[in-house]
């Protein structure tokens, strides 16, 4: 994505690879233009709050259910999310949470909760990493987790075992949104560039470039149809 918007720009983009929750801070904190992000309540936490303005929609792809191929818990053909987390509860499964306050931590923390069950105990490990190091630490204590599709495609190849035990309910779906950090808040953030980028992500050669990519030739993230 980002050699062509800085040619474009004549520009470096300057890549801070964090959790939605960290990056939302570092927002807040007016240390960033613009911010990547996908946990849409705390998303619109942030603009209501001032420090973001034109937020937009980017891409999207789905929240997966992870866990060893014996699938201990039995959670391979439960009707729901929140009923996969029931029986991994039930059984004491091992399960390892991200607990960085990304995205993805928080679509857990929702689903626990759906499920009427507040996760503690010896089986339950939050470890505050990033989503391809909570794979790897799922995979060597067989335990489960939940991951964006994308990375697990990507560690499926070769860096993990983990099958997809639960996947296509409504309530996974994984929306991205780009931010412009307020320049009314921090006078020193660089926001028409900013919204250049969002121009170019939200654009036709943004939107195509994220459409064609892939990962040993699947998709791993989606478009709005543009019809």
């Amino acid at each position: 994505m980002l050699p062509p918007f800085e040619k474009r720009c004549n520009c470096q983009v300057n890549v801070i690879a964090v959790g939605t929750g960290k990056a939302l801070k570092l927002g807040e904190a007016g240390d960033v233009d613009v911010v990547l992000v996908h946990a849409r309540p705390l998303e619109d936490q942030f603009v209501a709050a001032g420090f973001g303005v034109n937020r937009r929609d980017v891409m999207y792809n789905d929240f997966v259910i992870i866990g060893p191929p014996d699938d201990p818990a039995h959670v391979h053909g439960v009707k729901t999310a929140a009923d996969a987390l029931k029986r991994i509860a039930a059984a004491q499964a091992r399960f390892i949470s991200r607990g960085d306050e990304s995205g993805t931590h928080q679509k857990e923390l929702e689903l626990w909760q759906r499920a009427g069950v507040e996760p503690q105990g010896r089986w339950y490990r939050s470890v505050g990493q990033g989503m391809g190091q909570t794979i790897i630490m799922a995979t060597e204590v067989r335990g489960y987790t939940i991951s964006d599709r994308g990375t697990y495609t990507k560690f499926k190849q070769g860096k993990t075992d983990l099958k997809i035990l639960f996947e296509h309910e409504a309530g996974l779906f994984n929306p991205y949104g780009v931010i412009a950090v307020n320049p009314k808040k921090f006078r020193w953030v660089q926001y028409e560039l900013a919204m250049q980028f969002i121009d170019f992500l939200t654009g036709a050669e943004g939107q195509a470039l994220i459409a064609g990519y892939r990962v040993a030739g699947e998709p791993v993230f989606f478009v709005q149809d543009r019809k």
